[in-house]
């Protein structure tokens, strides 16, 4: 096998331990040998130990990682966001169907029940609904 252009071969020294790990890990990370995976893992440990001398490092590891939080706990949020949605939808449809609501009426506990939403902070349960209701 030819060497690659502008690397170079070199001795290295390391414990069977570690060749094992190199051995049973560098596909996971797409790399096409051992080799690759072992440059990979020298860059990103140097990053990691100059990263108080080159802020662009450790910036661009966070911003990655936030990113991939960020969109799966939007995922999630979607997710869960539509199921209550859909559960709303029925119950306000049996609602509907169940009673003869005038559309004054029905604007005006629009209304109502944006303020008291407003005042418990979107924390509205059922019990509370049931209390307004008694008052």
């Amino acid at each position: 096998m030819p060497a690659p252009k502008d690397k170079k071969k070199f001795l290295l020294w390391a414990y069977p331990s570690t060749l094992e790990l190199v051995k049973n890990n560098y596909r996971k990370d797409k790399c096409k040998s051992q080799s690759e995976f072992i440059e990979r893992a020298i860059q990103y440990y140097v990053g990691h130990v100059t990263a108080d001398e080159d802020t662009s490092y450790l910036p661009n590891a966070f911003l990655s990682n936030m990113k991939s939080i960020v969109a799966e706990s939007d995922n999630k949020h979607s997710k869960m966001l539509f199921k209550l949605s859909v559960e709303i939808a029925i119950m306000q449809n049996l609602i509907a169907a169940t009673n003869d609501i005038d559309p004054l009426s029905l604007e005006r506990l629009r209304g109502e029940c944006v303020e008291e939403v407003k005042r418990l902070n979107g924390r509205f349960s059922f019990e509370d609904a049931f209390d307004w209701q008694k008052e």
